[in-house]
This record gives structure tokens, C-alpha cells and sequence, in this order.
């Protein structure tokens, strides 16, 4: 045993030893939380910004592209589908992310999930649905895809110089920093993206008006592009509420908001709505809750169902509705509360030049033409360079051709095979490139049609040499060029629009009024905060109050449920709800706990419920020390939906009692010392201030305080005037104990 007890003793010494090699271990060092930010946080911002959620001139984010451009090495341009796992996988040699982020960025880009009003992708299968939550995309070992026609102009001349190529991740391949795009996909196709302390969000257009918008601005740069480029256009479809001022705004600046509704139409035969279009920012789903949570708050109350009937022909959402129902007043009620009209915030934030910039339309295509430029520019100078080396080729073939037989001549009495270009450049005064054209060429061509072809060849490449130049030399033949491009566009892919335009001036005219349910309902309110509504019929119906055990009920109100709520707590807050957002309940139950409905502080209870319908009346807070404070209930009443006020009331002092009063009440206060005294709430001043320390009303001497409140009935208390006083604040009277004294104070 000693040898092992030994070991055991040693275990901690080699730790500690071994720690002793760790440079620095357990040394603290102090480092600037600035210094901390720019060496850790600022490089993975500039990555999320740079190479993650900002899109790029030609429309796309590097997962984007990356896919297209592995789709698009895989031949998917022509041919059949293939799996999506394939195309993933393939991907995942440029993308380093997961498969699933990678098959996410095809399911968007995909027709099948119609996100986007020009899809790139072709897609066979499940791909789900941009405007459902609930419809899910299949796995993509299921579905299919390949490249979308329109891709085709993605990748037109990419393979001639037009964009730069780079090392992928690992530098085993090469792929675009951009693509040469010949129409403006960045504003054709919707864009979203969140990176680190910035955000983008690009509005989808009609492809005909983006492009016609871009070539009258080549044409002329001073254009107003809310002439050509009309509104936003949506593959979802939806109506867009225009203001010509608003649009015009969000052109120039790059920045604000319109708003978009969705489409119906009434069945009369079968009584129901057919939602067929929505807005692009909301789904199906959200659309269905709230019209329930509407329904079951009894803010609408005339539809009898709703369901979800989406079906392979698109997007349908049907409202059965209740006999004699306006179905006008009932899908303004619906365009009001619930997001079958919702706002699209824009916000143009590209990157140029690796820098996120925000921009106006006209700056975008600004930038998109200078970048197309370039692109022609380029893919000019590779023809040009490459019909330079053909020209000079077959200008060594010409003086070949001109004397065969001394060319053959050279070559047949040449001894050694690495003699013969040599040998022919010296007999044809050719340099070395043309003379290895010369000499590859075959004994079969040495006739006179193809030395005909091959003049003609000639006087063909200067004069393509000669028009290349040209353009290289003229911006203005290189703008017709982009021009001609885009006029190709809008005649193989133009389109009608999808999203209607209606005035949003002539809408705004149209004011919805809600219909407030006014059916009555009793209110309970217990000691431990349980809230209970119950309408008249079930109470009739009704038994004994359900309480929880030690509770019991302080406040019953006959309401209705178009009045408003007001909580206040021990903490001196208030909570503002409103009657009909509590379910209707049954004396059978406990009621809500208003604690947890209102989502109070932690330790937080209510104390006293307020029922109004006009804020009228005041609050009076009696507190232990025999001050009173008065504030005006409309001090409480707020413009916008506020839920929770603090300072509703003096903290300095602990609170006794809270009460409502809608008119002057007398009130009898009781102290521990035994006496009473009757005041009325006028002779106390109202102050408008909440949280108001009150004035003094019942003296009280040290360690005595209030004992008990309650609003007073005339006629109660015998000899009622002992109790009152002229003046404040009062000590009040004790009650008589004898009917002798009680006699004399009679007299």
C-alpha cells in the first residue's frame, strides 16, 4: 500500500508543475474595452457586413452567388433536373457553411417558394411557400432544381474576362467576385439581410419598368425615375397604397415605407371571403390568429369560421360569414386590426466597392450602369485581344500562302524536325508563334478554297478589330450596347405587373370606425387579485363564487365590455387593460389572475380595480399617517395604448386604502387611537400631480395611524355631526361608552 499512497501524494505536485510551463497562467490582465471591441467585435461585424447579409451591385450575397455559380459549373443551365442533395453538396465546396443554410438560400431563389418575381432556380417538389409559416419545404433529398432560363443572364460572358475570379476558401477553385449581370437584378428581385449594426431591405420591382427606367437614364441622367419606374412590384401580388410624394421620397434617399394590402373577393352564393393576395411581410398564419384573437375579443362579430384552403392553384384564405353581414364595413374592420394591410419598410443599403452604402434608385442604377460598363468593357478588350492573336496567326499563314511550294519546299529539305520553324521563319520573315501555326498546319487545307476562307478571314477580323476599337474609344457605343441588352431582356422575360396600384389619398379618406361591444357583464375583483367577467346570462345560471382558499371578493361593477380597466398595485403602479380583453368567465372558476394576465414586476399585487368609460371622478389615496391625496382620473388617461404607468401614486407614505369616488363621497376614517372623523373627498384639493403627497386630514400621534376607511352613509352614525369638522386637519371624536354622557352631549 505505501508505494501507491506515495503516488497519490505526488498526483498534485505534477499538476502543479505542469502548470508551471503555461506562460501567464493565472495572470490578470487589464485590456480597454475599446481595444477589446476593435480586435475581437469589429473584424466579425465587417465579416457579417462584408461577406454574409449585405447584398452586392449585380443582387446578390456571396451565399447567392456561390450556389448559382456551382449550379451553373454543373451544367444545370440546359438538361434535366437533378437532386437537390446534389447541388448542396457540390456547393458546399465554395460554401463552408452547413448544408441546411445552403439548401435554405436555394429554397428562396427557387419558383416553387415564390418569394422572388424572377426565380433562378426551376424546382421540382416541395419547396414551400414564402407567405405560409406552416408550409414547410421538403428535405432535399426529395425535391429537384436546376437553373432557371432567366439565369442565363447571370452568366452571359463570364467565361471572357468580364468579372474578377478569386481563390474559394481552401484555394482549390476559383469562383466570381461578382457576376456580370446584364439587367439590374438588384432591384428586380426582393433582398433582405441583418448584419452587425446595419440592415438592408430592398423592395422587389417590375422587371419591364427597371429596365426601361435604367435605359432612359442612359439616355438622360436627369430623368425623374418615378416617371418610368412606377412602384414596387411583388410576386406575391397585394395592392400598393401610392403616394406619388412618399415613392418619389424613398427613390431619392433610399429610406421609408408604403404600405400593402391584400387582395379579396366576395362569394355571394356561398356566403364567404376569398382572400387570394396578401402583403410580402406577413404570412397566412398570422392573418388567420388575429381575425381569432378579434373574433374571441368580440371586436368582430360576424364571421362564423375561417380556415386556411392554400392549395396547389396558390393562396386562399376563406371567411365564412354570418347572415346580413356589410362585407365592406367588415374588411375595413380587418384592413384596420390586422395585418391584411401591413407596411414595407425600405432601406437601399448595397455594398460598393466593399462599402455598405445606402442610395436612392437613380444612384443605384447610376452605380449598376458604371459596373455594367466595365463588364462590356471587358468582355470587348478579351474579343478584342483574342482576334488581335487570330489576325496576327493568319497574317504569318498569308505570306505561308502566297508561295506553298517554297514553304514545302523549306520543310521537306529541312533534316531536323525542330529545324522547321526556324527554317520557315527566316524563308518568310514570320515570327515564332506564326511560324508554329504554319507548320501545324494539315496537307489537306493546301488547296484553294481554304486559302480564300482564310483571306477573307483576314479582312473580316480587321474590320471586327476596327469596330471593337471603336467601342473601347466611345462610351456612347457602349452604352448602346448595354441598351440593346436590356431591350433583349424585356422582350425574353418582361412581364405584367402583379401588384395593383390604388391611391392610398383616395383610401385615406375612408375612415373605419370600430364597433365597440357594449354588452353588459359583471365584474368581480378579489383580495388576491383574481378577476372574474361574467355576462348577465351566466349569471343567472350561476352558483357560488369559486375563490381560492382565504380569498374573497372586494369590488363588484356592473360594466359592459366597452369600458376600461385600471389596476393599481402595492408597488404604486397602475395597469391599464380593457374589458374585453379578458374572456368571458363562469362563477365555477377561479377568473383570471390579473398578476400574471398584465405581466406585473416580480413581487407585485393588485390592490384596488378602477371601472371607466370617460376617466371621469377622482382617486383618493388615504395612507397611514392620516394624510389623504386626490387626483383627477383623467390624470391617468394616456393618447397612446400605454399599458403600465408608474408613480401612480405617493411612495414616500405606506398606503392604507385606495378609492374611487365618481362624485364627493363623505368618508369615515378610523385610527387605532379610537377616534373617528367624517370628511368629505371636496374639502381635500385635487392635484393633477400622481404621485402628490395629499394634505394632512386625521392627526395622529406617534405610533397611532388609520385603522379603517370606508365611504360613508348618512345616518349611520348617531350624533354624525360630532364627527365632522370645519377645519383640517382634525384628531376627530371617540364613539360614547355611557348613555349619561351620551345624554349630555345630546344637549
Amino acid at each position: 500500500m505505501a508505494p501507491r499512497k506515495k503516488k497519490e501524494q505526488d498526483a498534485p505536485k505534477k499538476k502543479n508543475n505542469a502548470n508551471a510551463y503555461i506562460a501567464g497562467a493565472g495572470t490578470v490582465v487589464e485590456s480597454p474595452v475599446t481595444e477589446t471591441l476593435k480586435t475581437n467585435f469589429m473584424p466579425y461585424a465587417m465579416s457579417v457586413i462584408v461577406s454574409r447579409a449585405i447584398p452586392e451591385i449585380d443582387g446578390f450575397k456571396p451565399s447567392h452567388r456561390k450556389l448559382l455559380y456551382t449550379m451553373y459549373n454543373m451544367g444545370l443551365l440546359n438538361g434535366k433536373t437533378i437532386k437537390s442533395a446534389n447541388i448542396v453538396g457540390r456547393t458546399m465546396q465554395l460554401n463552408p457553411h452547413g448544408d441546411a443554410a445552403i439548401y435554405e438560400t436555394m429554397v428562396r431563389l427557387s419558383e416553387g417558394n415564390e418569394a422572388l418575381l424572377h426565380p433562378f432556380v426551376m424546382s421540382k417538389g416541395s419547396f414551400g411557400k414564402a407567405y405560409s409559416r406552416d408550409m414547410a419545404y421538403a428535405a432535399s433529398r426529395y425535391t429537384e432544381a436546376k437553373l432557371a432560363p432567366i439565369s442565363a443572364e447571370l452568366f452571359a460572358d463570364i467565361d471572357k474576362d468580364t468579372v474578377d475570379f478569386v481563390d474559394n476558401y481552401d484555394a482549390t477553385m476559383k469562383e466570381p467576385v461578382l457576376f456580370p449581370v446584364t439587367f439590374p437584378t438588384i432591384l428586380v428581385n426582393a433582398n433582405m439581410g441583418i448584419a452587425a449594426g446595419m440592415a438592408s431591405s430592398i423592395c422587389s420591382f417590375n422587371l419591364k419598368e427597371v429596365c426601361e427606367t435604367t435605359i432612359a437614364y442612359i439616355k438622360d441622367d436627369e430623368i425623374n425615375v418615378a416617371d418610368t419606374l412606377i412602384a414596387p412590384d411583388f410576386s406575391i401580388g397585394g395592392q400598393l397604397l401610392y403616394n406619388r410624394n412618399d415613392m418619389e421620397k424613398i427613390y431619392e434617399t433610399g429610406r421609408g415605407s408604403f404600405k400593402v394590402r391584400g387582395v379579396y373577393t366576395y362569394d355571394k352564393s356561398a356566403n364567404c371571403i376569398d382572400i387570394t393576395e396578401i402583403p410580402p411581410t406577413t404570412t397566412c398564419e398570422q392573418i388567420i390568429e388575429k381575425v381569432v384573437e378579434l373574433v374571441k375579443a368580440k371586436k368582430i362579430t360576424e364571421i362564423n369560421d375561417i380556415r386556411d384552403e392554400t392549395d396547389l392553384e396558390g393562396l386562399k384564405i376563406t371567411i365564412d360569414l354570418k347572415r346580413g353581414v356589410d362585407v365592406d364595413k367588415l374588411m375595413k374592420k380587418i384592413i384596420k386590426m390586422t395585418p391584411f394591410e401591413d407596411s414595407f419598410a425600405c432601406n437601399f443599403n448595397i455594398l460598393i466597392a466593399g462599402s455598405p452604402r445606402v442610395m436612392g434608385v437613380k444612384e443605384i442604377i447610376s452605380e449598376w450602369v458604371a459596373y455594367r460598363e466595365e463588364c462590356v468593357r471587358r468582355r470587348v478588350y478579351f474579343k478584342l485581344s483574342k482576334a488581335k492573336d487570330r489576325l496576327h496567326l493568319l497574317k504569318g499563314l498569308e505570306k505561308i500562302l502566297l508561295d506553298i511550294d517554297k514553304a514545302i519546299k523549306i520543310v521537306r529539305e529541312t533534316e531536323q524536325e525542330a529545324e522547321v520553324v526556324p527554317n520557315l521563319m527566316i524563308g518568310f520573315g514570320i515570327d515564332e508563334i506564326q511560324a508554329e501555326y504554319v507548320a501545324e498546319i494539315k496537307l489537306r487545307h493546301l488547296n484553294r478554297e481554304y486559302i480564300l476562307k482564310r483571306t477573307a478571314d483576314i479582312e473580316n477580323l480587321i474590320k471586327e478589330i476596327e469596330e471593337m476599337e471603336g467601342i473601347l474609344s466611345s462610351k456612347s457605343k457602349l452604352k448602346r450596347i448595354i441598351i440593346k441588352e436590356l431591350e433583349t431582356v424585356i422582350d425574353k422575360y418582361g412581364r405584367d405587373r402583379k401588384t395593383q396600384i390604388i391611391s392610398a389619398e383616395t383610401e385615406a379618406v375612408d375612415k373605419v370606425e370600430i364597433e365597440v361591444d357594449n354588452s353588459p357583464v359583471t365584474l368581480f375583483f378579489t383580495k388576491d387579485g383574481y378577476f372574474k367577467k361574467i355576462t348577465p346570462q351566466s349569471l343567472r345560471m350561476s352558483g357560488e363564487q369559486k375563490l381560492k382558499e382565504g380569498d374573497e371578493i372586494t369590488q363588484i361593477i356592473e360594466s359592459t365590455n366597452a369600458s376600461e380597466l385600471l389596476f393599481f398595485t402595492n408597488m404604486a403602479q397602475v395597469y391599464k387593460s380593457k374589458t374585453v380583453d379578458f374572456a368571458d368567465s363562469k362563477a365555477s372558476v377561479l377568473g383570471d389572475f390579473v398578476a400574471a394576465k398584465l405581466e406585473y414586476d416580480e413581487g407585485e399585487n393588485s390592490v384596488y380595480m378602477v371601472e371607466t368609460t370617460d376617466y371621469s371622478g377622482h382617486m383618493v389615496f388615504v395612507f397611514d399617517n392620516g394624510k389623504i391625496s386626490r387626483v383627477p382620473l383623467e390624470s391617468y388617461a394616456t393618447k397612446t395604448n400605454r399599458k403600465k404607468l408608474i408613480k401612480a401614486y405617493c411612495e414616500k407614505y405606506p398606503i392604507h386604502t385606495i378609492l374611487f369616488v365618481k362624485e364627493d363621497r363623505d368618508i369615515l376614517l378610523k385610527s387605532t387611537n379610537g377616534r373617528m372623523l367624517i370628511v368629505n373627498t371636496a374639502s381635500i384639493p385635487a392635484k393633477t400631480t400622481k404621485d402628490n403627497g395629499g394634505v394632512a386630514v386625521m392627526t395622529q400621534k406617534k405610533g397611532q395611524r388609520i385603522s379603517e376607511v370606508e365611504l360613508y352613509e348618512k345616518g349611520t352614525l348617531d350624533s354624525e355631526h360630532r364627527y365632522r369638522t370645519r377645519n383640517l386637519p382634525a384628531a376627530g371624536q371617540k364613539k360614547p361608552t355611557g348613555t349619561a354622557e351620551q345624554a349630555m352631549l345630546d344637549l
